[in-house]
């Protein structure tokens, strides 16, 4: 609510300032020169203001800076043109404001450089021309129309910029919250959850020669779901984590990742006769433990979702000045296009629990490690012709502040 009032506020002053009339500042001490170049101005529009002396000129300028333009006159006594604008440039609310000498006496070389060195845009000789005085003086109110719109701009894309952080930190702070209620949430449920299915092992236990089938077929419901609802919990569990906990970034050597991956994966490679081709990995800076879960999960699937041949799967990266470009390559069943954004939200499964195991927290973990790398994930893939993801690790990433990490 206050954000909409402030930008409301900002808007109605924008306008009122852009609507309002260009001011010029004349200064002569002779009258009749000053209604004279209020009668060459007179069908411009503009608000004119007079001076009849340089000190009258500062002390209006003192009270208003808001002028697009001055035109003075050098031959003043007490205080001449050239003193004035002297004075005016010395002054950091006044010095943007542009000037203009006029004269018909000093017209010399030297007070020509010396009317430029004080900081005029420009030195015009009398008697004037009008239309040039007139094309002159519309350049620079323009000059100062833009700069004002500018000015304005600039306004708005800081109060914009204002909102727009404040609006990230309450996502940020909500988003914390969420993963810290996950987690608590999805710790707190194991116990109950340990309870339910200790008890129905000690019922099918005390009760097995005394339960017809159609009961055991309902004890075996009850307990697969336990053991389903378990591996929610525990995939909520490693969800919730990244980036609640001490994360540490660090020099990680990706070689050694893979080989403790694989050696994780020995006996499902093994079941499977999965082929693990693995080029040369780099070194990169990350948490050793994040990467070897997203290695772990990437592989894992590539292995789980196989056709009938044995999987073979490609691990490579390719390297720029800026990023580590890392790809995990299948000969799997491939994924629909359709569903290319959507296997990285949690709980997003594209089979059914009999066809293939799992709950459909792996990828979402994948993303959300990639993501506190700064990084980018995403897949390619045909239907029965393998399936390709792709991640990238900035060069640059610096290590993210620690938080604090959830008690159990």
């Amino acid at each position: 609510m206050n954000t909409l009032l402030e930008s409301t506020s900002l808007a109605m002053e924008d306008r009122m300032e852009l609507e309002h009339q260009a001011k010029i500042l004349i200064v002569d001490d002779n009258q009749g020169n000053l209604f004279s170049l209020e009668i060459v101005l007179a069908n411009e529009h503009y608000q004119i203001v007079r001076a009849t002396s340089g000190k009258e000129a500062l002390r209006i300028l003192l009270k208003e800076q808001d002028f697009s333009l001055l035109l003075i006159d050098v031959n003043m006594p007490i205080m001449d043109g050239f003193e004035t604008t002297e004075l005016i440039r010395q002054n950091e609310k006044l010095r943007h404001i542009p000037v203009i000498f006029l004269t018909a006496y000093f017209a010399t070389p030297e007070h020509i450089f010396r009317g430029y060195q004080t900081g005029a845009v420009d030195y015009m000789l009398k008697p004037l021309v009008p239309e040039i005085l007139r094309a002159k003086v519309a350049i620079f109110v323009d000059l100062h129309r833009k700069n004002k719109e500018l000015s304005i701009q600039r306004k708005k894309l800081l109060h914009f910029n204002k909102s727009l952080k404040q609006y990230s930190d309450g996502l940020i702070q909500i988003n914390q919250e969420l993963e810290k209620f996950a987690y608590v949430v999805s710790h707190d449920m194991q116990e109950p959850l340990r309870t339910i299915t200790s008890y129905i092992r000690l019922l099918e236990k005390n009760l097995g020669n005394k339960l017809d089938g159609e009961s055991k077929e309902f004890m075996d419901f009850i307990l697969n779901a336990s053991q389903r609802m378990r591996s929610i919990i525990i995939g909520l569990l490693e969800y919730a984590r990244i980036g609640t906990q001490d994360e540490t970034f660090e020099t990680v050597d990706c070689d050694v990742v893979i080989k403790d991956v694989l050696d994780n994966l020995e006996e499902v490679i093994q079941d499977s006769g999965a082929r693990i081709e693995v080029e040369h990995m780099p070194v990169i800076q990350g948490n050793y433990t994040l990467f070897v879960q997203l290695f772990q999960n990437l592989i894992g699937n590539a292995i789980k979702f196989r056709r009938e041949q044995a999987p073979v799967i490609r691990i490579s990266c390719t390297s720029t000045d800026d990023q580590d470009l890392f790809s995990v390559k299948d000969n799997g069943i491939g994924i629909e296009k359709e569903y290319e954004h959507k296997i990285f939200e949690i709980f997003q499964r594209l089979h059914n629990p009999g066809e293939y195991v799992g709950v459909g927290l792996g990828l979402a973990i994948c993303k959300k490690i990639v993501e506190r790398h700064h990084g980018k994930i995403w897949m390619t893939s045909e239907p029965n012709n393998g399936t390709t993801f792709s991640f990238t690790i900035q060069k640059t990433t610096e290590p993210v502040p620690e938080k604090a990490e959830l008690q159990e």
